[in-house]
């Protein structure tokens, strides 16, 4: 992640010494609701950029390079490695009926991506695993959105598919036979499943550079994992509010 981080700098640096970028940049409140019983919900600071100059992008907070691909002005694709972190954890000190539970870590996720945007429409896959190896797992997403504008609103929305492999429902969800000895639950393992979402980002000017930024989603776990002990519900709920700042440098 380090080295990762160091391309990423030198790239840029060397391509903005011969041409303009624009670069957004905010700072804003991050919830996230837990699907496990009797837990708090997460809850942070979270940095907020947008940065693509054709070889490099930030979105939000994944970042990565392009090996490939083409830019245009209707039409626009690319390949690119890319990293992302997942905020999903638990800790089971915190809850009062799954303390036997191993704690389930938050993590770095990289892999390969595909993205193409044609006007403003946009379709993106990514093919993903744990690259701090807290679980021996991958995930395939596939996200199609469009992008509009509402009087001074600008309006993302996108619907995601998630296919999960069984090693990451069972990290997440599943319970082992260690954690069966010494609690009051039976052991419990799946299969992989596809996690269904929506979300949108909300954009408002406030002047010429500055911005707030209001980013709403919504997940529903796999059916596999409906059955699992550990879940009060199936839905998970995620919100982002930012103020941001654009520029060109």
């Amino acid at each position: 992640m380090r080295y990762f981080l160091l391309l990423f700098i030198f790239v840029t640096v060397l391509i903005a010494e011969n041409t303009k970028q624009k670069l957004t940049i905010g700072l804003g409140p991050y919830v996230q609701t837990q699907p496990y019983k009797d837990t708090q919900d997460i809850l942070l600071l979270s940095p907020v950029i947008f940065y693509d100059n054709g070889l490099v992008y930030i979105r939000w907070s994944r970042a990565g390079i392009y090996f490939l691909g083409n830019k245009g002005d209707d039409f626009s694709w690319g390949v690119s490695l890319s990293v992302q972190p997942r905020v999903q954890s638990f800790d089971p000190s915190t809850s009062k009926n799954l303390k036997a539970i191993d704690e389930k870590e938050s993590t770095f996720e990289g892999g390969l991506a595909l993205s193409a945007i044609y006007k403003n429409a946009y379709v993106e896959s990514m093919l993903l695993t744990d690259i701090l190896a807290h679980h021996d797992a991958w995930i395939f997403k596939t996200e199609v959105g469009y992008d509009f504008e509402i009087a001074h609103l600008k309006l993302y929305p996108s619907f995601i598919l998630v296919y999960q492999s069984s090693d990451f429902l069972n990290y997440y969800y599943g319970v082992s036979q260690k954690e069966a000895d010494n609690s009051s639950f039976d052991t419990y393992t799946t299969h992989s499943g596809l996690q269904i979402g929506a979300q949108t980002y909300i954009k408002y000017p406030i002047n010429e550079n500055l911005s707030t930024l209001l980013n709403l989603r919504v997940d529903k776990l796999p059916k596999t994992v409906k059955e699992s002990p550990l879940i009060e519900t199936n839905l998970i709920y995620s919100g982002l509010v930012s103020l941001i700042y654009t520029f060109e440098y």
